[in-house]
């Protein structure tokens, strides 16, 4: 399974039109190709791993979380700009539903988006977090994509 954007290749960095430094705050834009067969949803995580060790104390995490969608429909091959796909949005580390932007406070972070191919429908609420999402997950997997974003503010 491959996961792409016509924004930014891979481990390269992400526009700034994506990012905490734009008025617009949009999602890029993302394709699904060599999707398996009997694929009946998908999960799309997007995480930082590079946060601050402060952070990681403070808050008893080790990647923010950006954006956690599941139940996004098989038959799906792209995620638009600036939209949110069918599907059940989860929790982000900053509390809400929604993509959130990377904004790193120093350094170049990688941004990890990490699609999941599922062979069921998740029976979770929306608001679920990324840990419920992959405790759900667990025996259900397809396959697996990673796409790798970099930013830096500057």
């Amino acid at each position: 399974m491959q996961l792409k954007s016509l924004a930014f290749k891979d481990g390269k960095e992400i526009p700034n039109e994506y990012t905490c430094d734009s008025s617009t705050r949009i999602n890029p834009p993302l394709s699904f190709s060599e999707v398996p067969l009997h694929t009946k949803s998908f999960v799309l995580i997007l995480e930082d791993p590079d946060i601050p060790e402060d952070s990681k104390q403070r808050l008893g995490i080790q990647v923010w979380d950006h954006w956690v969608l599941f139940n996004i429909p098989g038959d799906t091959r792209e995620i638009e700009e600036n939209t949110i796909p069918i599907g059940v949005s989860g929790i982000n580390t900053n509390g809400n539903i929604e993509y959130t932007p990377p904004c790193p406070p120093y350094g170049v972070h990688r941004y990890i988006f990490k699609l999941y191919a599922l062979d069921t429908m998740l029976s979770l609420p929306e608001g679920s977090t990324k840990d419920d999402v992959l405790s759900a997950i667990r025996g259900h997997v397809l396959g697996e994509a990673e796409l790798i974003g970099r930013y830096q503010r500057i």
